[in-house]
């Protein structure tokens, strides 16, 4: 998982991508870098380690411009070091990337044999020198862009950057969440909401496939066909996204001391008034289900396992429990009695959101516990019922796992 920031914007946008990246240094700490294009042409800063290093980097050699974009990094392919920081760039072509590109190999085999020099170990190279290529045949970025997405396999969320193209930042998803922000004559590119909050408090959702291609003043998106498509614009509550410490030594600590409130804020949503009574979404209904098939990774698939428990012994339903990661390729018998529980945090875990998808058509309901409700998980569910757990930036998953469990319990009942 990896922080991807880009900004169309009005002002010097270097300082104001670095403030962004800060709210999502969570998502990785090996490495962070900044391209700006001032005058037409694309400028990099690289530094290896946390924030911190790129900051001071940055004060010795800054960076001009009012277009850019960044990226703070968990190393994948490559390990942390400066070559395999982002940007990466290749002729004109600057990218961050979210992801992991499963065919880079072959590409690089290819790209190799035709002249491209590669200096890094990334799969993300990959990207910048196939856009690269086609650029050099005569397309133009956006043409650029939507044949170099189409040589792509796996996961990602992109921005790209174009040297002489002064207002022009084109974004891309497929299985790794991407955000457009719309300012007053700016445009935003982010991981997350959090990222863009204190830059505008009107978001559009990319839905999987998309690419957006970005002036200052318009947003053009197309779906994987290539279609011309409408996405609506989502206003969202800024005291929501917001990251502090709140006088804590750091946010594990932050958020476990946060769990009473979480608790009751939950709580509050699910039940009437008097507290007596669930009210629950009319679509959650077990009524006529044969079983329960609970689908999660890494921390929600611990929830799950305890409520396994109380679903068999408080409701009387089978339960069964996948790891996401393998669900699609054990192939479960599925049937219109089923009802699907999927958990996630963050509502974008590439396996669980995948599994979802699997089943919609086969079955009687889906159900998603997920703590950001304008996420894919949320999205595509029949039904969503959110955690109240508010940004968890603690790696460890705390408050949020804590919030899982009580919507689930409140399931059983």
């Amino acid at each position: 998982m990896c922080g991807i920031v880009g900004i169309l914007g009005k002002h010097e946008v270097s300082p104001i991508i670095l403030d962004a990246l800060q709210r999502l240094e969570y998502r990785g700490y090996d490495s962070a870098g900044i391209a700006t294009l001032d005058n037409g042409s694309i400028q990099r800063r690289r530094a290896l380690g946390k924030l911190i290093n790129l900051s001071d980097l940055l004060v010795h050699e800054p960076l001009k411009g009012k277009a850019g974009i960044g990226h703070t990094r968990w190393a994948t392919h490559g390990g942390p070091s400066v070559a395999n920081a982002h940007p990466h760039q290749a002729g004109r072509v600057t990218v961050v990337h979210n992801g992991i590109i499963e065919n880079f190999r072959a590409l690089r085999e290819e790209l190799s044999a035709n002249g491209a020099d590669f200096a890094s170990q990334t799969d993300t190279e990959t990207i910048v020198h196939l856009a690269s290529s086609y650029l050099d045949q005569g397309m133009s970025p956006p043409d650029a862009v939507q044949a170099t997405l189409a040589r792509l396999d796996g996961a990602f969320a992109l921005a790209f950057l174009f040297e002489g193209e002064n207002d022009l930042l084109i974004a891309a998803r497929r299985g790794s969440p991407l955000v457009i922000g719309v300012g007053n004559g700016e445009m935003f590119v982010g991981s997350d909401a959090i990222a863009l909050a204190p830059l505008t408090d009107q978001l559009i959702y990319l839905e999987e496939g998309d690419y957006a291609v970005l002036t200052r003043s318009n947003v053009r998106i197309h779906d994987a066909q290539g279609k011309i498509v409408s996405r609506p614009i989502t206003r969202i509550a800024v005291e929501n996204t917001r990251v502090d410490k709140s006088g804590h030594r750091h946010f594990m600590a932050k958020e476990m001391a946060e769990q009473p409130a979480i608790l009751q804020a939950a709580l509050g949503f699910h039940l009437c008034p008097e507290g007596r009574v669930l009210e629950l979404p009319k679509a959650v209904d077990f009524a006529g289900a044969d079983r329960v098939i609970m689908v999660a990774c890494g921390t929600a698939h611990y929830a799950c396992h305890v409520a396994k428990y109380w679903f068999e012994q408080i409701a009387g339903v089978p339960v069964e429990i996948d790891i996401a990661s393998e669900f699609r390729y054990r192939n479960p018998v599925l049937t219109r009695n089923t009802i699907a529980i999927f958990v996630s945090q963050s509502g974008e875990t590439a396996d669980t959101l995948a599994a979802l998808r699997h089943v919609k058509e086969h079955i009687a309901r889906t159900i998603a516990v997920v703590n950001v409700r304008t996420s894919s998980i949320a999205r595509e569910a029949d039904v969503a019922l959110p955690l109240h757990a508010g940004p968890e930036i603690g790696v460890a998953s705390t408050k949020a796992f804590t919030a899982q469990l009580l919507v689930l319990a409140l399931l059983s009942i």
